[in-house]
């Protein structure tokens, strides 16, 4: 019986649009033919991205790397072949027709879990507060934080401006 110390992950690219199918048909022939043992995990590597439209955020699933699927697994002839016979499975990355692993560092930056927001607001855009001491007031932004997730916003008050931190779900986009 082989060692799951053994495994690495490989990189298997397949029709786009067809990950999910592989990963299923996949996971089935692990099973049909018992190499439980020796092929481990099949993996489609997605984020989370929070989308944020006219101050409705809602959370979506995307796919990092369409068009491939993740496998841990020990490479061997009969895995190889099992593989790469799977419905929707175009061949494995790696230079000519040899698999190439993933380095640790490669895979961990892929697999770590990660959130993305998007905001349908710019630089530039003329925004509504919603909140706060200055809730309906108009005003410029003039920067977005992704990582802090806050945008800048130029207030026009008696006759100069005030720079003003909010939180994304604190504006609206004025048409």
């Amino acid at each position: 019986m082989a060692d799951n110390q053994e495994a690495r992950w490989y990189v298997i690219h397949t029709y786009s649009g067809y990950e999910n199918k592989v990963k299923a048909n996949l996971e089935k022939s692990v099973v049909n033919n018992g190499l439980q043992d020796r092929i481990f995990e099949v993996k489609i590597p997605i984020e989370e991205a929070v989308e944020i439209k006219n101050n409705k955020s809602r959370i979506v699933q995307r796919k990092l790397l369409p068009g491939y699927v993740l496998v841990r697994m020990i490479m061997d002839d009969r895995t190889w072949y099992i593989v790469r016979n799977t419905r929707g499975v175009t061949g494995f990355v790696g230079p000519g027709s040899k698999p190439a692993p993933l380095s640790e560092k490669d895979f961990a930056s892929i697999a770590e879990d990660r959130t993305v927001t998007s905001l349908d607001i710019q630089v530039g855009d003329e925004v509504r507060i919603l909140a706060g001491l200055f809730e309906n007031f108009n005003g410029r932004v003039v920067e977005i934080n992704p990582v802090t997730k806050q945008v800048s916003v130029m207030v026009p008050m008696l006759k100069r401006e005030t720079k003003v931190e909010l939180a994304y779900d604190e504006v609206i986009k004025v048409d």
